[in-house]
């Protein structure tokens, strides 16, 4: 008899690309996406999983229909991976995003408590929550100092699984995701912003991409390397918390720099700091600081050491930085002008 796993925020890029791995497994999948959310599920098509994917109502801020929906369907596994998942505008509405990102998880939690214990269950942690640190990698022992409303509600989320999971028995895990990237990220996020920028840039379409701090370093991984991780801590039989990342850094100047590099072009740096400016061969800017993208409050280096999750889960990310670029540039010159990736190259891979 096959399992059937729930799967809230199935909508976005994580969703689609551990939709895609469940079915393949054979797994009956159903996936939780808000009433307000009309028209997005794209990346579910984009995937030709569009069809195989029940998806149905869901709200984590409303506690009645997280517990209708959980007692319908009995799901064998559940992966949270709905929230206010923007951190800038977790600055601009801290208390929604405490509401739906750090309550919400509590609410799931108890609901799955009240209707069955033995479901297991993954929360969708993120290297937010170690925020401003000291040492070189972060893992699972490292102090948390979240940078923001959503790294401090995504905090809540972590401890309270970890609570559930010590008070009721309950096989709660935690991935502590580093940066994940795809094709099938939204515009809004600093790695598809600047692919789709250089490709419109390549077609002569804009002249410059408007950044906030490049001098931001992160852990970049692919998101569909990353989803198994999640599936294998749903398979092990004890339920861990654990970092998952490439232990690799790059800033957010070399994430420009190899997308342009991809199309032929190489920038280089007038200028220094955050206010530096991108320039190519003949002296065009291309890529420019602008303060209202800055946060309040920056984490200014992020690297994980996902040794754990290498040593007890088997897992390892299967692509590096170069290749990432090269998959996200491809899908996106391929595809044209669109915030939506339709048949891109990764419809097919994994």
């Amino acid at each position: 008899m096959s399992k059937t796993a729930f799967i809230t925020g199935i909508a976005g890029q994580d969703g689609a690309y551990l939709s895609k791995l469940l079915l393949e497994k054979g797994y009956r999948v159903v996936g939780g996406e808000r009433r307000t959310s009309s028209g997005s599920l794209w990346r579910l098509d984009a995937l030709g999983i569009g069809k195989d994917v029940e998806v149905v109502e869901f709200e984590l801020a409303e506690f009645t229909n997280i517990y209708r929906v959980v007692e319908r369907h009995r799901p064998d596994e559940i992966y949270n991976l709905a929230a206010q998942s923007r951190v800038a505008t977790s600055f601009e509405m801290p208390t929604m995003t405490g509401d739906v990102t750090g309550l919400g998880v509590c609410r799931l939690l108890d609901a799955i408590r009240r209707v069955d214990v033995g479901i297991r269950f993954y929360q969708a942690s993120t290297s937010e929550m170690f925020g401003h640190v000291s040492q070189g990698f972060q893992n699972e022992d490292t102090r948390f100092s979240p940078r923001s409303p959503y790294g401090v509600a995504k905090l809540y989320g972590h401890w309270i699984t970890v609570n559930y999971r010590e008070a009721y028995d309950m096989f709660c895990c935690s991935g502590m995701l580093f940066n994940h990237e795809s094709p099938l990220r939204g515009p809004e996020f600093v790695s598809r912003k600047l692919t789709m920028g250089v490709a419109g840039i390549a077609r002569g379409e804009r002249d410059c991409i408007e950044l906030g701090n490049t001098e931001a370093q992160r852990d970049w991984g692919f998101a569909a390397d990353y989803v198994k991780a999640m599936y294998l801590m749903l398979q092990h039989n004890k339920p861990d918390d654990y970092v998952v990342a490439t232990g690799e850094s790059h800033s957010v100047r070399e994430f420009a720099e190899a997308c342009f590099q991809h199309i032929g072009m190489r920038i280089s740096w007038e200028g220094s700091g955050v206010n530096a400016i991108g320039v190519d061969q003949k002296g065009v800017p291309r890529v420019k600081a602008d303060p209202k993208y800055f946060r309040p409050a920056e984490v200014g280096c992020s690297r994980g050491d996902s040794n754990k999750a290498r040593r007890v889960l088997g897992w390892s990310p299967e692509t590096d930085f170069k290749g990432l670029i090269a998959l996200m540039m491809n899908a996106e010159l391929k595809n044209g002008p669109s915030t939506q990736i339709g048949d891109h190259p990764l419809a097919q891979e994994r």
